[in-house]
């Protein structure tokens, strides 16, 4: 996802006054700019660790907030006070460096697209057949990516298993796989059921553990 939206913001940075030759954030980049940020805002960064603003602005950037929404409804107080001070001037800082960090790679790419119909219409001409794997570790801008690019010709696989959402705390929303039917009434449904790994006991001992899940797609590993 990250490096086809790269390539693709790099192609259309015009449409959202983006410097084609954006750098691209890394983890360290990321916190060294927070840290500076909570600096010029005198937040306490012993109360408020640039990690955790880092980590809550992540968050709501695979949930498709942005700065000027989230400033509007966070709380005046505590830590969500604290990200709705550094999230606008930490983007603009970005803005400033020509960056961008990863998450803003699939936001932008959203955004991108909700803005400019001729640019989205364009890109679902030029892919019509996607492929997704491991469909349950997506979060909810993949979400919406996905959804917009195959809006008009719906040739969309995903492949994936609810029972191994493991990633929620990297934002990833298991409701995006056992939803799928019903955003897309006309899928064909294949369960791979075979398991070449295990034996029948391990397999019946793991799917008397997992069946106890509440929302999960039945299924049977044999």
């Amino acid at each position: 996802f990250h490096a086809a939206c790269a390539r693709l913001l790099r192609r259309e940075a015009e449409a959202l006054r983006l410097s084609p030759q954006f750098v691209i954030y890394d983890t360290a980049d990321q916190l060294s700019l927070m840290k500076q940020c909570a600096q010029e805002l005198k937040i306490d960064q012993d109360l408020y660790a640039p990690q955790a603003i880092m980590r809550r602005i992540s968050a709501l950037k695979n949930d498709l907030v942005d700065a000027d929404t989230f400033l509007r409804d966070a709380g005046d107080f505590g830590l969500e006070e604290a990200v709705a001070r550094v999230y606008p001037l930490y983007q603009r800082a970005l803005r400033e460096n020509a960056a961008v960090d990863f998450d803003d790679l699939l936001m932008l790419t959203v955004q991108l697209f909700r803005r400019h119909p001729d640019i989205l219409q364009r890109y679902q001409h030029r892919w019509r057949y996607i492929m997704v794997d491991e469909y349950q570790d997506t979060n909810m801008a993949q979400y919406h990516m996905l959804h917009l690019l195959a809006a008009q010709h719906r040739n969309l696989c995903v492949v994936g298993d609810d029972d191994q959402s493991v990633y929620r705390f990297r934002g990833a929303n298991v409701r995006n796989i056992l939803n799928f039917e019903r955003d897309y009434p006309d899928a064909t449904v294949i369960k791979l059921e075979q398991n070449y790994r295990s034996t029948a006991t391990i397999l019946d001992a793991a799917t008397a553990v997992v069946a106890k899940n509440p929302g999960r797609k039945d299924k049977t590993l044999w």
